[in-house]
């Protein structure tokens, strides 16, 4: 489950939290767009419920995830604020009749750092969208399907691959276009420095 007011649009910044966290991280992933209520539906029904597909760039802040997973929910660190850029815009199930069939990469400074196919998932978007039924969806809610691979906290380097103020993000997938983000250091946002720093 996301904040939803930690959602920003296109070309919106994400802030980076210093205080928060050293590790900021991209997640590239498809996200359905739900049309209508619903609940306890089959995988069969699940495209009655498809409104339609968006880009969503799940930003994490690896450090204070690594924390969370002892407990086995993680929340904070995807929850903050400007960390759920979503869009450029949302396509209709017309326009994409097959979602498992999208070429996906993310760029970080023009740099590929996450290059994959949504045809590599290993659960299907109905499946995904069946099994969260049980919760009950309400028309405009957003369920994502997971990133692919390339996050640079899972990558020898990731120290030198995390993000920080001054790069640009731009998350692309086929047929739905290319949702950009710069990244902002909290002073810059706000007009003051950073708290200080948060231990965990």
């Amino acid at each position: 489950f996301q904040n939803v007011d930690a959602i920003v649009g296109p070309d919106e910044p994400v802030v980076y939290p210093e205080h928060l966290t050293e590790e900021l991280d991209y997640e590239l992933e498809l996200a359905v767009v739900i049309k209508k209520a619903g609940k306890w539906f089959s995988p069969e029904e699940a495209p009655d419920y498809i409104g339609g597909y968006v880009i969503f760039n799940d930003i994490t802040a690896r450090d204070i995830q690594r924390r969370e997973m002892r407990s086995g929910v993680f929340s904070f660190c995807k929850a903050i604020d400007t960390f759920c850029p979503l869009g450029p815009w949302i396509v209709t199930p017309d326009e994409i009749p097959d979602p498992h069939d999208l070429a996906m990469e993310l760029r970080v400074n023009g740099e590929p750092r996450q290059t994959s196919h949504s045809g590599r998932m290993s659960v299907s978007i109905s499946e995904i969208l069946s099994h969260y039924s049980a919760l009950g969806y309400s028309a405009g809610d957003v369920v994502s399907t997971g990133t692919v691979s390339g996050v640079a906290g899972f990558s020898p380097d990731a120290a030198s691959l995390y993000l920080r103020p001054g790069d640009v993000m731009e998350a692309e997938i086929e047929r739905i276009g290319v949702l950009r983000n710069p990244i902002v250091s909290w002073e810059d946002a706000h007009g003051k420095p950073a708290p200080a720093r948060v231990r965990w």
